[in-house]
């Protein structure tokens, strides 16, 4: 069973795809229509990204797989899920913790293919010259989460 739950966050409608009761998919737009009623699955995923956007939960526990990318992209996310609330990390940090060191742009390309973005924080990864880089629901949006992180981190 597929179905797609819409709430409205601090940084526009979080899309959340669930498939037989886990999330497989994140996507955030600035439109949206948000769902009327939250089916039970979803109540748990609901309560913690209101909470992360609350600044109140820095890490997720919520049920979710990965329902597609090759064991390279599946490996590079699992480095993300490492990098600690608050922190940022080059690409080439992620390509060298995958053990393919000179893998960035590799890297670069599986972390825009994330299909969780918030939960799985590729947010977090940045340019080595500092920059932000892209983001698959914007860069205004990565920019707000990053922010986000920064003060939840002095509360």
């Amino acid at each position: 069973m597929n179905e797609t739950v819409v709430v409205q966050s601090p940084v526009g409608y979080v899309h959340m795809l669930f498939e037989d009761g886990d999330i497989v998919g994140i996507n955030i737009t600035e439109r949206g229509r948000v769902t009327g009623r939250i089916p039970q699955y979803a109540a748990e995923g609901v309560k913690e990204l209101d909470a992360y956007f609350a600044g109140s939960l820095r890490s997720f526990t919520i049920r979710f797989r990965f329902p597609q990318g090759t064991v390279f992209q599946q490996e590079v996310w699992r480095a993300l899920l490492t990098i600690p609330y608050g922190e940022t990390r080059s690409y080439g940090w992620v390509a060298a913790t995958v053990g393919s060191p000179r893998a960035a742009r590799a890297v670069g390309q599986a972390v825009g293919r994330n299909p969780l973005p918030v939960i799985i924080p590729c947010h977090r990864i940045i340019a080595s010259n500092g920059s932000l880089g892209g983001f698959s629901c914007g860069v205004r949006v990565k920019k707000c989460l990053l922010e986000l992180e920064q003060a939840g981190i002095g509360r």
